[in-house]
């Protein structure tokens, strides 16, 4: 192992390796359970679901752990999951076995990109300051998922335009009562008597003495630690039967339906139409599982150190390759696009610079076909800190954007910004991109923007206005 990982060269070793990898799978653990669950409103078998999320992030982490050698792990990806299930089948029309044509397709885009070397020169394409800006951006996402899955800090979305509506002809004065009692703020503070919102905020408080104390397998520790003190006060459950029933995968495994993606979904719709639409949905998908990966892995890397000098990672196209052979098996089995995982930072952080703990990743997504219960063992109120420690340590990215210049300052904020408030690293990617290449054309400096970005800029600005 140390031969074929180079352990020595990269000053790590075994223990560090395993300790990192559990790190990393308790704490994306949850995409076992809340993938079907995203999945199955489609009308998909949430069983067969189950085991293709688990096929398809053992799969796709154990080719990043053995080609590119890296720790970097990969699932099916949120927020790709959900444009899945609300956008393109609830909105759009299509069925659940024509998305997961789309992601088929989407699959084999992205790896005739890499094999013909397209996507790493979109990667070498990107400017300094996108890059330097995405690690802070992904760390401030971090955070506010670990924030909101431990209940710290919550959204709430009041019904203000429902009360505007019903009352259109209403005084302001008789409005304003009525709005403060609908509690209108977008994020709030959580329920502190909660005590899975407790068990957290302890868990936090836990997880940061030990890294103050510079402890390497703090983040490891402060989830164990936090998770049995959960036993006691109830928040964590026990399963009485740690093996999983059994299930098949038949109902979702090659049930993808490509030649479906040409029928219209409305009937006033031409061919035209249904083409323009197609090509959208396809450009969405590869879009958005593109810029996760990339940003994912651009902004951990750089927190691992594995950035040469120019800002760029070695053996990309290894590890860009693991993704979209994922993508592509995860589409046959019946799951929406496998992605790399931000969480990954957990296990980065715990100590990870391998591929041997992206081996330990997929090994226990193995063993969770078989033990998918004691995945579940551990709550959001034990995983939760982990994610938001990881997010504080990412925001050193910054300190190298020089924010006196509107140039890298407008860019950056807005990928800082949006990646957290739109849930998502692509949209974030996206909104620096659109600045960049805005500030660089309105001072006259269109020509130090490369083709490739003004192209992605107008494949995000497409993307946008039609879906």
């Amino acid at each position: 192992m140390n031969s074929f990982f180079k352990l020595k060269e990269n000053k790590t070793n075994i223990r560090t390796e395993v300790t990192a990898g559990l790190t990393t799978f308790f704490t994306m653990a949850y995409i076992i359970f809340v993938n079907p669950e995203i999945l199955s409103k489609t009308g998909m078998d949430y069983n067969s679901v189950m085991l293709a999320t688990c096929i398809a992030a053992g799969v796709g982490t154990l080719i990043m752990g053995l080609l590119a050698n890296y720790p970097f792990a990969q699932a099916p990806g949120m927020g790709l999951n959900a444009f899945f299930t609300f956008s393109v089948v609830m909105t759009m029309g299509y069925t659940w076995q024509q998305a997961l044509g789309a992601v088929f397709i989407s699959g084999i885009i992205f790896i005739l990109l890499t094999v013909t070397g397209l996507r790493k020169s979109i990667v070498d394409a990107i400017p300094p300051v996108i890059r330097m800006s995405i690690p802070a951006g992904i760390g401030m996402f971090i955070a506010f998922i670990g924030l909101n899955n431990a209940g710290i800090v919550r959204t709430n979305q009041g019904p203000i335009i429902d009360i505007l509506f019903a009352n259109s002809g209403a005084e302001a004065t008789e409005l304003i009562p009525l709005i403060n009692s609908a509690a209108p703020q977008v994020l709030q503070l959580g329920n502190m008597t909660d005590p899975a919102v407790l068990l957290a905020v302890i868990g936090l408080l836990f997880t940061s003495v030990l890294i103050v104390l510079n402890i390497r397998t703090a983040l490891f520790f402060g989830i164990v630690g936090t998770m049995l003190l959960g036993i006691p006060m109830g928040v964590t459950h026990i399963p009485e039967n740690l093996l999983q029933q059994e299930f098949s995968i038949e109902p979702t495994f090659m049930k993808l339906d490509i030649t479906g993606l040409f029928t219209s979904t409305s009937d006033d719709q031409s061919f035209f139409g249904l083409l323009i639409t197609l090509v959208v949905l396809v450009i969405s998908f590869t879009l958005v599982d593109f810029f996760d990966t990339i940003g994912t892995l651009m902004g951990t890397a750089a927190r691992g150190g594995f950035l040469d000098k120019e800002g760029k990672l070695p053996r990309i196209n290894r590890a860009l390759t693991a993704d979209a052979v994922a993508t592509t098996l995860g589409a046959l089995l019946g799951t929406s696009s496998v992605t790399t995982y931000i969480e990954s930072g957990s296990g980065i952080v715990a100590g990870g610079k391998t591929g041997l703990t992206a081996v330990v990743v997929a090994i226990l997504f193995f063993l969770s076909i078989l033990l998918a219960p004691f995945a579940g063992i551990f709550p959001a109120a034990a995983t939760s800190p982990a994610l938001i420690i990881v997010g504080v340590m990412m925001m050193s990215s910054l300190k190298k954007v020089n924010f006196d210049d509107i140039e890298e300052a407008l860019p950056a904020f807005s990928i800082v910004a949006f990646m957290p408030f739109t849930y998502s690293i692509a949209n974030g990617i996206a909104a620096g991109l659109i600045f960049y290449s805005l500030v660089k054309i309105v001072r006259g400096k269109y020509k130090e923007v490369s083709p490739i970005v003004y192209f992605i800029t107008l494949l995000f600005i497409v993307r946008f206005l039609f879906v």
